[in-house]
């Protein structure tokens, strides 16, 4: 038998009523999908690990799936048609956005009685408007008759506890937006602010207590809730609830982010630009307006506008100097063949020329400078990222996992591999490459800080000022050249996957200001988050009080 409903939202009740959305997925026989040879397991291979091509399929399908890819991802299972309803069903149906998906390492990856290989990954499930549902699963791999592997299709790929008698439903709990001022009083609506209208909801302090609601197992046959599987928002505390809720958001850069984003040309795109000294949040944008906060949640490789926090590493240790001659040729292999953008290359440049120019291949040539886990270490311990954030809303607060082997670590020296971040993340990177000190970011105030850093020393920061400076006078962000003031900048391209442009992003600081923007398929950072910048340095000339 076969379960083919799909989940549908239910009706809005009035302020203290509840949608209701139910997931449901199609119940599948399940079948053997291939053939698997008698006594070789997928580690039975001579080898110290399972079947590297087992652990691609799996790694292609997660991204498959988080991507929105989904007769691709489903055609990675042993039931395609079956997978694809599933998938569809589970994703829109709990209004889940952008999964984040990532597979364990490995190590961990676990054989089954069943000669299945189990792989364990962690989903990370953005519900629009309420938060992220993280939890765990595990992918089981079956190898098919002509040696090739294929995710061997169950219910509880999608989740441990989705099966023929158990299903998911959406509670929604709608309350009112707070209301909501920026720094000086002013007040923030989302009409005139469209950027800031799924996000208002969530802001701390409200009467309401923000949106609230809740993931439920529930029976499918009677719909009885089994358990709660995640819950979101918080009761409204009568004694401290209340009143207008303040932000450090600034009504005069919003605005002007906001229409900025415009020259982003209808790509999806999204801005953050926060206070150097303090970590205050300015404005933060999105386009489209509506739905997923790209600026704060999103997870990107941040591409060659993570040079910044790699040259941090290599003249922490003296590794490099500005004038040192780091060759940049056209091509370098390392696993695989890296180029420069437009297969540029600059003979004899400097390691200040490398940087200006944005050369891959150079920073790739210096990966023996930095041992395996020192990239992680130094974004965590002087930038904080990969640490718990707390500024008001949801955040990502990124990851910089250690390279397996010397082809992720090449990647990792520019921006790319496993490495992940956002708009924010990259403001506060470049706000404290030219401070010394980090300071987690805030969109209200009084937010818990559990973030502990070491200070850059003077020496690196007044070299990471005067490389970002001289990549906005003689380098790859030219664009913001004949903006007046002492504007310092690092572009960025980073690849996304075969069938996609890459996308574009820029970072910069003026004064006590510090702004990242990326520009999906946006190609280059110059030429697509090149113009979003100006348009917003242009429209603000002077720094908040």
């Amino acid at each position: 038998m076969h379960d083919t409903g799909y989940i549908t939202p239910g009706h809005r009740r009035s302020r203290t009523g509840v949608r209701a959305v139910t997931a449901v997925a199609v119940v599948l026989a399940i079948a053997a999908g291939g053939s698997y040879a008698a006594g070789l397991g997928p580690f039975a291979r001579g080898d110290d690990g399972p079947d590297p091509a087992a652990m691609k399929q799996a790694r292609a399908f997660l991204a498959d799936w988080a991507a929105g890819r989904l007769p691709s991802a489903a055609g990675r299972t042993t039931r395609p048609d079956a997978a694809q309803d599933v998938l569809q069903s589970f994703t829109a149906g709990l209004d889940i956005e952008k999964p984040q998906l990532t597979a364990a390492e490995d190590e961990k990856a676990v054989e089954a009685e069943d000669g299945t290989l189990g792989v364990p990954f962690t989903a990370r499930m953005p519900i629009t408007g309420l938060g992220t549902w993280t939890y765990t699963s595990k992918l089981p791999l079956r190898e098919q008759g002509d040696g090739t592997w294929k995710v061997d299709w169950r219910l509880a790929v999608v989740h441990p506890r989705l099966s023929d008698t158990e299903k998911f439903h959406l509670r929604r709990e709608e309350t009112e937006p707070p209301e909501v001022t920026d720094r000086d009083g002013r007040n923030l609506s989302g009409g005139d602010f469209p950027s800031l209208a799924p996000l208002l909801g969530r802001l701390g302090g409200s009467a309401d207590g923000g949106p609230r609601g809740a993931v439920e197992l529930v029976d499918r046959t009677t719909g009885e809730v089994e358990r709660t599987e995640a819950t979101f928002g918080r009761e409204p505390d009568p004694a401290t609830d209340g009143g207008p809720v303040r932000t450090t958001l600034d009504a005069t850069w919003q605005a002007a982010a906001e229409k900025a984003l415009a020259e982003a040309g209808g790509k999806n795109a999204a801005l953050v630009a926060l206070r150097i000294d303090n970590g205050e949040v300015l404005a933060l944008a999105n386009s489209p307006s509506s739905g997923f906060n790209r600026a704060a949640s999103g997870t990107y490789a941040p591409g060659s506008t993570w040079k910044i926090v790699t040259s941090s590493a290599l003249l922490l240790k003296d590794a490099v100097a500005p004038d040192d001659v780091v060759d940049c040729p056209k091509f370098l292999t390392v696993g695989k063949e890296w180029h420069n953008v437009e297969t540029s290359e600059h003979p004899g440049a400097t390691f200040r020329k490398d940087f200006t120019e944005s050369c891959n291949t150079a920073f790739i040539s210096l990966r023996g400078k930095l041992d395996d886990g020192e990239l992680g270490e130094v974004a965590r311990t002087y930038f904080g990222v990969g640490q718990e954030w707390h500024i008001g809303i949801p955040t990502y607060d990124g990851s910089v996992p250690a390279p397996k082997d010397e082809t992720e670590k090449a990647a990792s020296m520019i921006g790319q591999g496993r490495i992940q971040a956002n708009p924010l993340i990259m403001a506060s990177v470049t706000a404290t490459a030219v401070s010394g000190r980090f300071h987690q970011p805030s969109v209200t105030a009084g937010n818990e800080d559990t973030t502990r850093t070491e200070p850059l020393p003077g020496k690196v920061v007044t070299q990471l000022r005067e490389l970002m400076r001289a990549t906005v006078t003689d380098g790859t962000a030219h664009v913001l050249a004949d903006l007046p003031g002492e504007i310092g900048a690092k572009t960025g391209t980073a690849e996304v996957s075969e069938d996609q442009d890459n996308n574009g992003w820029l970072v910069a600081h003026r004064g006590n200001v510090a702004v990242a923007v990326v520009v999906e398929e946006g190609v280059t950072g110059g030429g697509s988050a090149g113009p979003v910048v100006h348009s917003l340095l242009s429209a603000v000339p002077d720094d908040p009080a």
